[in-house]
């Protein structure tokens, strides 16, 4: 069945009549694929009537010409449950995301890419756009909802106002946009300021604003840029994200009930940004610099009315109440769910070998992006012919564990700014890097990674680095063969097996471990660091089996607990008083 969805000169129309969206966003790339029904039934549950989530280009494909359309990153897939629950969907594929995402949802291919223009219209970056965005288009033009399908509004950039004022750049957007068949109403959001609003958008897309306070001041200066037409915040920030020694980031659910209502009353529509946060899996985190490198956490939980794991919150039940003042919701409720198993398992130190390094050496350091390497390890090594002294980088990104012969001499943090240290006499130098998360935000996107610049011991330039990537699967892999026994030098893998009857959700304790990554079954959890605020990671059930399942840790830090416990309910750490 088809309809029409169409602007008017005062609402949203839905075959003619008046419609207000009451939208929530969900990340189909932040949880796992076998759980997007449950929490887009959830959104419905609340009284919500569309989903909206963004496109993560990096996700799909992060090396060029590799495009991924299966599996986590199945949007056809996913809009196509958005429509079985009879809800409506809204799709913003950027290019650029933000979202606290890698590199801002932009592949490292086309950051790195020599000469690049980014998102402003410069050829070789508008030809790469082009290219990602019909291949997006060709998963959305078929669910449009004039062809039957969810799809009520499709954003162009995003939050553009507050990096460039490119008219020709957003043009060419709109182009590529109509050009392949999507035909319901484009949009645009920035923050609602005069410069933002006026620099981020063109007179025929519909201006749309993102805010979590002040609702009626900020629907003024929205309503000054945007004269005809509904309403609507895109983006009403109904909570926080977290970065590494931090708290955890929450908002009060009766002052954000509050916003909400008042919100709903001046006639506006809604987007919950975020309705259901996720988790950033894997590598997947982005980072934020803005003097101070500051990566994001694994948990996006977000404090949204949907936690991590994807149970009702207070906020949940207080904006269902609100939204029922303004229309309908539906009977059914959403329970809690159960604590999840309490157990202990016994973790055994294995001597897996690190990737020895090719033979090619460099006059300095490569970075991660020269040697082509998407993963979050790098050791680098490079002769001292028995030199000690002080050794000094050009800068770190992110954090480095200096080795001479074996033994651990020191760290030095991107975030503390450190980039020197006094080192011992020896014969071999090895600096273990990590990669901590890419910036998302203004214009450090695309920044290398790894040892950056030339790298000197008593100001002599050391020369004839090797590097070698180093895979956590791979890592993870190799600890169900490997025998136990202790390793030289970081990284220590941790290796152990626990049995399961049925699947559930786990939480998985993190506080007496240092620093690392946690594989479950080979799946990569995402980064752990006793720095907090996050002390459990999130195992979702569909990742487990019946039976016996793997756990692999690989700390980069030392002096840790062999034993991995498992918690009955997520820990993200003390909140804001």
């Amino acid at each position: 069945m088809t309809s029409r969805f169409r602007i008017g000169q005062d609402d949203f129309l839905l075959d003619g009549q008046p419609h207000r969206i009451l939208s929530g966003a969900v990340h189909y790339f932040r949880v796992h694929p076998e759980q997007w029904a449950d929490r887009i039934r959830k959104a419905r549950l609340m009284g919500l009537n569309t989903i909206e989530t963004y496109v993560a280009w990096n996700a799909h494909e992060p090396r060029r010409g590799e495009w991924d359309a299966t599996g986590w990153n199945d949007l056809g897939a996913f809009l196509d449950l958005i429509a079985a629950e009879g809800m409506h969907a809204i799709v913003r594929p950027g290019p650029y995301i933000c979202a606290e995402w890698h590199n801002g949802g932009l592949p490292v291919w086309l950051t790195g890419s020599e000469g690049i223009g980014l998102r402003r219209s410069e050829p070789q970056y508008l030809d790469a756009v082009s290219d990602y965005l019909r291949r997006v288009y060709e998963i959305v033009e078929p669910r449009q909802i004039d062809r039957g399908g969810p799809v009520v509004l499709v954003q162009i950039e995003n939050e553009y106002g507050a990096y460039g004022a490119d008219k020709t750049y957003l043009r060419h957007l709109v182009s590529v946009t109509r050009d392949a068949g999507i035909e319901v109403p484009l949009t645009t959001i920035d923050q609602p300021t005069d410069r933002m609003l006026s620099d981020g958008s063109l007179p025929e897309l519909h201006k749309t604003g993102s805010f979590g306070s002040r609702a009626g001041e900020r629907l003024q200066t929205l309503r000054r840029h945007q004269p005809t037409g509904p309403l609507m915040c895109a983006e009403f920030w109904d909570g926080w994200f977290d970065w590494w020694g931090t708290v955890h980031h929450t908002t009060a659910p009766a002052d954000s009930a509050a916003e909400l209502d008042a919100l709903l009353a001046a006639g506006a529509s809604v987007n919950f940004y975020m309705f259901h946060g996720g988790t950033n899996y894997g590598l997947t985190n982005g980072a934020n610099d803005k003097g101070r490198y500051l990566p994001i956490v694994t948990s996006y939980d977000y404090d949204a009315p949907l936690d991590e794991a994807g149970d009702p919150t207070e906020k949940f039940f207080a904006f269902r109440d609100v939204i029922a003042k303004y229309a309908s919701v539906p009977k059914e409720t959403v329970q809690a769910s159960a604590d999840a198993p309490t157990f202990e398992v016994a973790l055994a130190p294995v001597a897996v070998p690190l990737p020895g390094p090719d033979e090619t050496r460099y006059s300095e350091p490569p970075t991660f992006d020269g040697i082509g390497h998407l993963g979050a390890l790098v050791a680098y090594e490079v002769d001292l012919g028995g030199r000690g002294g002080t050794l000094r980088f050009g800068e770190i990104r992110d954090q480095a564990w200096i080795s001479v012969d074996g033994k651990r001499v020191g760290t030095l943090s991107r975030t503390r700014q450190e980039r020197a240290l006094r080192i011992p006499s020896g014969s071999r130098l090895r600096v273990f890097v990590e990669e901590q998360g890419r910036v998302n935000y203004d214009q450090r996107l695309g920044e290398p990674k790894g040892l950056i610049g030339a790298v000197t011991l008593d100001d002599v330039v050391l020369t004839g680095w090797s590097a070698a990537p180093v895979d956590l699967h791979e890592l993870a892999a190799a600890a169900a063969l490997a025998p136990v026994g202790d390793a030289l030098d970081s990284p220590i893998v941790l290796y152990g097996t626990f049995e399961l009857a049925v699947p559930g959700d786990l939480f998985l304790d993190s506080s007496s471990w240092g620093k690392g990554f946690a594989l479950v079954n080979g799946f990569l959890l995402g980064r752990y660091w006793r720095s907090g605020p996050q002390r459990t990671l999130y195992v979702p059930a569909p990742v487990l089996r019946s039976g016996i399942n793997e756990l692999a840790v690989v700390e980069l830090e030392t002096g840790v607990d062999t034993i991995a416990r498992f918690l009955p309910r997520p820990s993200l750490g003390p909140e804001e008083e």
